[in-house]
């Protein structure tokens, strides 16, 4: 088995939803509940800014619009990525990911990085993210976890950084999954909660790689993982889960 030092429960986008995710806002509440480690997307700017989002656009969790990747770092700077939560955090600014890595190291943090990228440039995307995390973690004793849905992401991510660990994120277990992640060298795989059971634990276990879930809010389902032996739970609920069980 690969070595896992991270803790069981990660803080889904900072705080789930009491704060508008991927702020800086968002995490530092997280921290406020307990939280160690923090799940976060990050993509790149049109000019190669590695910044925090997770939708492609950014109507959802921005007063901007259209595609997040296509805009100039200065522009995405001046959104508001809070107003749409609540009025308390108006004003929210979208973080760049060194912001994110520097308050992670300054309090111990662990980081579950989403590699999250525009599509067209997964590759590319996996290669930044990566060579930014190595060198803002160089001298940490725990490094960043980079995962996701991209294969082509995590091969970039890979040749990039190859001392980071990595995981495959799945939303089903398509034709496949189990030989990629093998390829890539991965140390977990992360899937939606309800994929796993026996068998796919005891397959993924032997193979030397961790078990997490996302994106878990219910305790029956937070039970059933724990007794199915998994490593890991991405939640929402940071007021509802204490990370210290």
């Amino acid at each position: 088995m690969k070595p896992w030092p991270y803790p069981r429960w990660i803080a889904h986008r900072g705080a789930g939803k009491l704060a508008p995710e991927n702020t800086m806002a968002a995490f530092r509440l997280g921290a406020s509940h307990g939280y160690r480690m923090f799940e976060c997307d990050a993509k790149l700017s049109a000019d190669g800014v590695a910044f925090l989002l997770h939708d492609a656009t950014l109507e959802r969790t921005t007063n901007g619009a259209g595609i997040a990747g296509e805009q100039p770092w200065r522009e995405l700077a001046r959104l508001d990525a809070g107003g749409w939560h609540s009025r308390a955090y108006a004003g929210e600014p979208v973080p760049t990911l060194e912001n994110l890595m520097r308050f992670c190291r300054a309090g111990g943090y662990f980081l579950d990085l989403e590699i999250k990228p525009t599509p067209g440039v997964e590759r590319h995307t996996g290669e930044v993210v990566a060579r930014e995390a190595a060198r803002c973690f160089a001298d940490a004793a725990v490094p960043p976890f980079l995962t996701s849905f991209r294969p082509e992401a995590l091969a970039g991510a890979q040749a990039s950084a190859p001392h980071l660990p990595r995981g495959l994120l799945l939303d089903t277990l398509w034709n496949g999954w189990f030989d990629v992640a093998r390829q890539l060298d991965c140390a977990a795989i992360v899937c939606n909660h309800a994929l796993w059971d026996e068998a796919v634990v005891a397959q993924v276990h032997g193979a030397g790689m961790r078990c997490l879930s996302y994106t878990v809010n219910d305790e029956w389902a937070a039970a059933r993982l724990i007794a199915l032996g998994t490593d890991g739970i991405v939640t929402d609920r940071v007021d509802l889960f204490s990370p210290a069980d």
